[in-house]
């Protein structure tokens, strides 16, 4: 994926998301630190559209909330070995499904008082 690949993965998803979440201009978009979110037009993009954007240092690990949920799942789909792409689709579409909501909730209610240490070492 190229930058311009990813400026319309945005265009198409982010912004509609936004929208039919009801997200006024409170909310903070967060990406790492791959070069196509880092590149100029990316940024530029970003500034154009009004996303405030979480500064994240390099070399920081990763916070994102989801990441959690995808190691979950992947921890499940691997205990029973999909043989094929058919199988690993079901499996994972079974899986997700299984994962409660509150879960994924209370993830993402802990990240500021995981995100504050990390800020002030400045990303160490």
């Amino acid at each position: 994926m190229n930058g311009a690949l990813y400026r319309e993965i945005l265009s198409d998803n982010l912004l509609p998301s936004a929208r039919a979440l009801k997200m006024k201009r409170g909310w903070v978009f967060q990406h790492d630190n791959d070069p196509k979110h880092t590149a100029r037009a990316t940024k530029e993009w970003l500034r154009k559209k009004h996303f405030k954007v979480l500064e994240w240092p390099s070399q920081s690990p990763d916070l994102n909330p989801i990441e959690n949920l995808w190691r979950e799942l992947k921890v499940c789909v691997a205990q029973q070995q999909p043989q094929n792409i058919t199988a690993l689709e079901e499996i994972c579409m079974e899986e997700w499904a299984k994962i409660p909501a509150t879960g994924s909730a209370s993830s993402s209610l802990s990240y500021p008082s995981i995100l504050v240490p990390v800020e002030q070492k400045k990303g160490g």
